[in-house]
C-alpha cells in the first residue's frame, strides 16, 4: 500500500480497491439534487468507475417538504437506473440504495411508521441542517438506536456550529453515532475551515467510514485532485474500513 505514496502526484482515487464501497453519493437520476437525468448518472457512474469505484449505495436524500422521496419511489428508480446500465457496458458496476436521512419533524414519524432504507444491515445514513442541529438531537440518537439502527452522521465536518465547540463531536460518538467523512472535505471543495476540521476529526480517530457524496462531475474533479501524501496516508485505513459495509 505506502509504495503508492512514493509516486508523484499520486491521487486520492489510486487507494480505491475492488472492496471499496461508495456508500454515500446522490446518483439517482432526477430525484434529488444529484443526477439530472440517466445520462448524467451513467457519466458520473463512468468517472467514479474509471477511479476504481465498482460498489455503491447511492444515497437520495429524504426531506420533508423539500424531497419527499420514499422507499418505493427510490427503489424504483434504483431499477430503472440497473436496467439503463445494462445497455452502457457496465455490467460488473454493484448499485443498491439506501437514503441520506434529514433530521427534521417528519424524521421521527418515519422512524416510528417506516421501514427505513438502510446502508446495510442496520446502519442508517442521518444529516442535520447546515444551520443548527436538532434541539432534541440526543433523544433522536438514542430512540434510532432503540428501532434497531445505528446511526451514521454524514459529513460531520461541514456542521460549522460545531467547529468552535469541538466537544460536540465526542459527545455524539458517545451517544453512539458513527461518523462518515466526505472525501471532498480534504480537497478545497468547501472550504478551508472544514477541510482543517476534517483533518483533526482523522487524526482524532472519531472517523469511520468516508463516502463521496458525489452530485456532480465538478465534484469529481475535486476529488481527482487530492494527492497530499500525507493525507492520503492518514486517509487510507479508513477508505479500506468501508469494505464492512459492501
Amino acid at each position: 500500500m505506502f509504495s503508492l505514496f512514493k509516486k508523484n502526484n499520486v491521487s486520492i482515487t489510486s487507494l480505491f480497491s475492488n472492496d471499496f464501497i461508495d456508500i454515500h453519493s446522490h446518483l439517482l437520476p432526477n430525484i434529488d439534487d444529484g443526477a439530472k437525468s440517466f445520462e448524467d448518472s451513467v457519466s458520473l457512474i463512468k468517472t467514479l468507475h474509471s477511479f476504481g469505484v465498482n460498489n455503491f449505495v447511492t444515497t437520495p436524500h429524504i426531506m420533508d417538504g423539500v424531497w419527499n422521496n420514499n422507499p418505493e419511489i427510490i427503489q424504483n428508480k434504483l431499477f430503472q437506473l440497473k436496467d439503463y446500465l445494462k445497455t452502457h457496458n457496465l455490467a460488473d458496476i454493484k448499485i443498491r440504495a439506501a437514503a441520506e436521512y434529514m433530521l427534521d419533524s417528519n424524521f421521527e414519524h418515519l422512524l416510528d411508521t417506516e421501514k427505513l432504507l438502510t446502508i446495510k444491515d442496520n446502519y442508517l445514513l442521518i444529516e442535520m441542517s447546515y444551520l443548527n442541529p436538532p434541539i432534541n438531537l440526543k433523544d433522536l440518537l438514542f430512540k434510532i438506536q432503540i428501532k434497531g439502527y445505528t446511526p451514521i452522521l454524514a459529513h460531520p465536518e461541514r456542521y460549522v456550529f460545531y467547529h468552535n465547540n469541538y466537544n460536540e463531536y465526542l459527545k455524539l460518538k458517545e451517544a453512539g453515532c458513527l461518523f462518515q467523512l466526505n472525501l471532498l472535505s480534504l480537497s478545497n471543495y468547501y472550504g478551508p475551515d472544514i477541510k482543517k476540521v476534517a483533518i483533526k476529526l482523522l487524526k482524532d480517530g472519531l472517523i469511520n467510514f468516508v463516502g463521496t457524496d458525489t452530485h456532480s462531475e465538478r465534484h469529481l474533479k475535486f476529488l481527482e485532485s487530492i494527492n497530499n501524501k500525507k493525507l492520503l496516508k492518514l486517509i487510507s485505513p479508513i477508505i479500506e474500513n468501508n469494505s464492512i459495509l459492501k
